[in-house]
């Protein structure tokens, strides 16, 4: 396996290989892994990304998985990076984390089967889905702004080559508190079918991403919290979460909601049928 970042070097964007923990970049120069500023670790045309796919996540809601895969859109404008802010905009208080695995695509796929699959995926990286509940009421169909407001798509901190997804740990922290801990073994379909079921329909690019779902115990996170997800043989994402610097207008567009549909989701399930009280934030 080999571990490849984008970082700024002297106010350029640099494809580096991490050694230890060094970072080298082609030319020679080196810097530490833990003092480099970090992109995210492609550049992609698009990221796509699934609903439901973790077996632990259909329970906690109490749902039923779909016969297929369905998926939803993150434009590239929510890319983050590791160690970049994420930011949950005044007047919000729904923003959720989702650890995942994100799939990097490395040659062009278009109608190929799963099987064929692997040989067009450049590697894999971290991700955190991150999802701003207060607009699932107006944008529930698309998860425009739910999930593709700025910075809501952190990548990191590099892209792995030649790494086997089966029966890999995912856990997601939250303050250095589990949150998360899930493994690719429960998820309904695995990478290979994503690539081949999106590209069946979409041309996929160099560079592009898939992200493969999370498991269960997604919650809401706020200002000054600090969201790390590790992957076994990828390494650790960490952002913090801070507080966007103005408000959001109210002279247009709908507004930031919190019905009833905002709290079941961003909670994890439906609190009041079950129960439980919802924690207080």
């Amino acid at each position: 396996m080999a571990e490849y970042r984008r970082i700024l070097l002297d106010g350029a964007a640099v494809e580096v290989v991490r050694e230890d923990d060094e970072l080298v970049a082609g030319d020679g120069r080196r810097v530490k892994a833990d003092q480099a500023v970090h992109l995210p670790p492609t550049v992609p045309s698009k990221v796509i990304a699934v609903h439901l796919n973790h077996r632990s996540r259909v329970e906690e809601f109490r749902a039923q998985l779909p016969p297929a895969p369905t998926y939803f859109h993150k434009p590239t404008s929510s890319l983050n990076s590791h160690q970049g802010a994420v930011v949950r905009p005044r007047g919000c208080k729904w923003l959720n984390y989702e650890g995942e695995i994100a799939i990097v695509i490395g040659r062009a796929a278009r109608n190929i089967a799963p099987h064929e699959a692997a040989a067009h995926i450049a590697g894999y990286t971290i991700a955190d889905d991150f999802g701003l509940h207060d607009f699932r009421d107006t944008d529930a169909g698309s998860m425009l702004r739910v999930k593709g407001s700025d910075t809501l798509c952190p990548l990191g901190p590099g892209l792995v080559t030649d790494w086997d997804f089966h029966g890999k740990r995912l856990r997601t922290y939250v303050n250095g508190e589990l949150a998360q801990d899930g493994s690719t073994d429960e998820m309904a379909w695995d990478m290979h079918y994503l690539v081949a079921d999106i590209a069946r329909t979409i041309t996929l690019h160099p560079g592009d991403v898939l992200l493969s779902g999370t498991p269960a115990g997604s919650r809401p996170v706020r200002p000054g919290d600090v969201v790390e997800v590790t992957v076994e043989g990828l390494g650790r994402l960490t952002n913090r979460v801070v507080e966007g610097p103005t408000p959001l207008r109210t002279d247009i567009g709908a507004q930031p909601t919190e019905s009833e549909e905002v709290r079941s989701t961003a909670l994890g399930g439906d609190w009041e049928l079950r129960g439980i009280r919802p924690p207080v934030r």
